[in-house]
């Protein structure tokens, strides 16, 4: 495939490409920025696009992991490290505000809620919440990780329940 073949490959793809760019942003400046670069890293490593393959999955596996790594660097900037005792990463907000007054109250509940539930949602919620991952709570608790799934699921259900006049609070 010569380049000018290539080249009018990409460009009929476009429109596909911006469609796909805006389901995974969700935002139209945020779309064409992404179409912009993956079109560019297309054209860019050209050679590394291997002959009598789908040349348009190829654009969106650009595309989606362009998204990705973009995702991951956005998150990373906002992330900071809490040099305190236990190393909390902690993610700042774009639209970070002052906490209501009756915030602490708020919490308190929450975590009265939390301490109220069975020890077998209290625990692998607890843990889920402290950044465990499924796994790894699943070999502590010596069970099959689609137990501890639901059990979390059924431990939100619960707080989401017992904390439904919190809800406006949130918003």
């Amino acid at each position: 495939m010569t380049t000018v073949e290539f080249n009018t490959s990409i460009l009929k793809m476009e429109d596909k490409l911006r469609y796909f760019a805006y389901s995974l942003t969700a935002n139209k400046e945020d779309a064409k920025d992404l179409l912009q670069e993956t079109m560019l890293k297309a054209i860019k490593y050209k050679d590394m696009f291997v002959r009598q393959t789908n040349l348009q999955a190829w654009v969106y596996t650009i595309m989606k992991n362009t998204f990705i790594n973009n995702y991951r660097k956005n998150v990373k900037q906002k992330t900071t490290i809490d040099k305190t005792k236990d190393l909390y990463f902690l993610n700042s907000s774009q639209t970070s505000t002052v906490a209501p007054v009756d915030s602490g109250y708020i919490l308190s509940e929450i975590n009265k809620s939390i301490n109220q539930l069975k020890d077998e949602y209290r625990i692998p919620f607890k843990m889920f919440t402290e950044g465990h991952k499924y796994k790894e709570i699943a070999e502590e608790l010596n069970l099959p990780i689609g137990t501890v799934k639901s059990r979390i699921f059924f431990a939100r259900q619960i707080l989401m329940d017992s904390l439904k006049d919190y809800k406006n609070h949130a918003a």
